[in-house]
């Protein structure tokens, strides 16, 4: 039998729904809209700029609003563009963004399984219109109990505002009977670490965990469904 969890937060963006896709098809959109093409090499270095920019917003070196418009700039810089303009760019890309929706591992039958025996909750640390969008499209909207973004909240994920205002929220919370499944060290595991609930690292390519001891996650998995193993649901 797994460890008694009653609370499941659940991060988005990959982990229940496959990110990378969304964003590759926003983007080669977009840039159709403007009369432009780009190759997979252009939106490999999107995303590259793009993550990076994240996890500097993590570490509260930039904030949301300038980060939306700087991932273009640097794109447009890289690849040699000036006519288009970075917030007419940003506004049709961040629409296109929430209006699809790619699932990871089956995850919402997973978590529609899980319904019944656990509480589950979206932490998220994205565009707010955009998470919301996903979150009706996706059906995730209706099926979880609460969903926490932190542009709403004030404070992003690995903050430990960001986990004590949803924990506030929670009736009856007990932070030894939660767990929080990511994709993200430096987000989903460094901030469960912070809050005091441990931590499920969801790896699908197998990568190996390089970082101090201390951060280390609790679990590692490869494929959502192994959380059912974790729960002692299998």
């Amino acid at each position: 039998m797994g460890k008694p969890y009653r609370f499941l937060f659940w991060d988005v963006d990959q982990t229940l729904l496959d990110f990378k896709k969304s964003e590759s098809y926003a983007l080669r959109e977009t840039f159709g809209r403007f009369g432009r093409e780009v190759d997979d090499g252009a939106v490999s270095l999107y995303s590259g700029i793009n993550e990076g920019l994240w996890k500097r917003f993590e570490r509260g070196e930039i904030g949301k609003e300038e980060l939306k418009l700087e991932r273009f700039r640097l794109l447009f810089q890289e690849i040699g563009i000036t006519e288009i303009g970075l917030q007419d760019f940003q506004d049709v890309y961040q629409a296109l963004l929430g209006s699809v929706c790619y699932y990871l591992d089956d995850s919402y039958t997973l978590c529609m399984e899980l319904k019944e025996n656990y509480r589950q909750y979206v932490v998220s640390n994205g565009v707010s219109v955009t998470q919301r969008r996903k979150m009706e499209l996706s059906g995730f909207g209706e099926l979880m109990d609460g969903v926490f973004i932190s542009e709403e909240i004030g404070a992003p994920k690995p903050q430990r505002a960001f986990y004590e205002f949803c924990f506030s929220r929670i009736p009856a919370f007990a932070p030894e009977a939660a767990l929080a499944v990511g994709d993200s060290l430096s987000s989903d595991i460094l901030g469960a670490r912070a809050a005091g609930i441990d931590a499920c690292w969801y790896n699908p390519s197998g990568l190996p965990f390089s970082g101090n001891p201390e951060d280390a996650p609790d679990y590692t998995i490869r494929n959502l469904r192994e959380i059912k193993k974790i729960l002692g649901e299998e």
